[in-house]
Parts: C-alpha cells; structure tokens; sequence
C-alpha cells in the first residue's frame, strides 16, 4: 500500500467527493418526497444511489467491483467483513432489496433514519441483551419471509484491513435463534485507503469472495471459527 504523499489520489478523491455527494444529496431528497407515498419509488432510488455511488467509484476513483463465488438471491441470512463505507452502500447492488442490521444510533440521524426505517433497516440494541435478541429474531424471521435477504456485520463496527477482532455475540446469537445457514463474505474495500492518510481513495478491485456455507445447528464455537474464517479470506495483513 502506499506511504507517499498521494497527490494523484488526493485530487481524485476530491472530484469524487464533490460528485457523489452532490448527485447523493438530490437522490435522498427525492426519496424523502417520494417515500411516503411509495416503498417501490424508495427501493429504485436506494438502487439508483449505489449504482451512482459505483459510477463515481469507477470514473473518478479508478475503482471496480469483482465478485468471486455466487451470492445467495432471495431469503438468506448473510454476514459480512465491513472494512469501508464502499460496501454498506453497494448493498443493494449485491442483493435483492437487503435489510441490514445497524447501530440503534444511526436511526436517530434526521432524514436518513427515517428513511431507513421505511425502507427495512433493522435497529441493533446492543445493551438490550436477550429482550433485543427476541425482538430481532422476530423481525429476521419476519424479513425472510418475504424473500428479503438479512444480512450482518458480525464485527459490529468498520474494522481496517489486516485487522481482525473477534466476532461479537451478536452473531451467535442470531444464528442460535434464526436455526438457518449461513453465507460469509470477505471483503477487501479497506485496502484501497492510503496508509497514512485514510481519507483518500486508491485505484483498485474491491472484492467479494463467498466462503463456504456455514450450516445451521453447530456449536457456537465452530459456527463463529468459520464464520471468523471466511470473512477474513481478503484480509491478510500482506494483500
């Protein structure tokens, strides 16, 4: 990774930013107008921001998307290597109208909360203990089934790559009570941010690679040793 001074990748940053941020700030305006009066218009314009975001990413960042594997369509439970912003936002792209479990925190943002709400975001409380686990249990099972994926950052908060903590209780939890299998997903987005300056943004792959399924029913040990595995496929200290 670099440790200069990335003037190249500093203007490009800056360009980018000014584009994204922008075309952003009009797609959520119009999903606030719109939202209230049709889930479908919300949807379209949460996929037209990722597809932005993707644009941006590739024109002026010099950045492209590569997945490795197949990832799972309609109902499934998924968890996932959270390294940058890049990929809570390319969600939808991924898969089919996702419902993330986020920080209870991020709902009380003005604007964004709600919307996220409408759309199916599900709140973690994490100091809540069992009554929360319940709570998301049943909003889980609720979201599969429609046929919606459900999908977790078992680490709980962005995590810099070649990092890797342990997976929070969270996790063994709802694979517990859910009693459904499980897809990881590696990611490596965290690469393409400078060393030094971590603002900046470098030309690159960003890639998913699909591990093995974990299936339903193992001991929590087991389950969060795989689960911990293959999240951490892209993410050696040396990538």
């Amino acid at each position: 990774m670099q440790t200069g001074f990335p003037l190249i990748s500093v203007i490009r940053t800056m360009v980018w930013g000014i584009f994204f941020y922008v075309g952003s700030l009009l797609l959520v305006g119009l999903a606030a107008i719109l939202a209230p009066f049709s889930q479908g218009a919300l949807v379209t314009l949460t996929r037209c921001w990722s597809r932005w975001h993707r644009i941006c990413a590739a024109i002026f960042l010099g950045q492209r998307v590569q997945v490795t594997g197949a990832l799972p369509t309609g109902a499934a439970f998924v968890i996932m290597k959270h390294e940058a912003m890049f990929e809570t936002i390319d969600m939808p792209l991924l898969f089919h109208r996702p419902v993330v479990f986020a920080k209870a925190e991020l709902f009380d943002i003005p604007l964004w909360g709600r919307l996220a709400r409408r759309y199916g975001l599900l709140p973690i409380e994490r100091d809540a203990g069992a009554r929360a686990l319940r709570q998301m249990r049943r909003s889980a099972l609720d979201v599969m089934a429609k046929g919606r994926p459900l999908i977790l950052l078992p680490e709980g908060t962005r995590v810099p790559h070649g990092e890797h903590p342990s997976i929070r209780s969270g996790f063994a939890g709802l694979y517990a009570l859910l009693g459904v299998d499980v897809t990881p997903v590696a990611v490596n987005s965290g690469a393409l941010r400078h060393a030094r300056w971590r603002w900046v943004r470098l030309p690159g792959a960003i890639s998913y690679q699909v591990g093995a399924t974990i299936p339903a029913g193992l001991p929590r040990d087991e389950a969060e040793n795989l689960a911990h595995r293959a999240i951490n496929l892209l993410n050696a200290q040396n990538d």
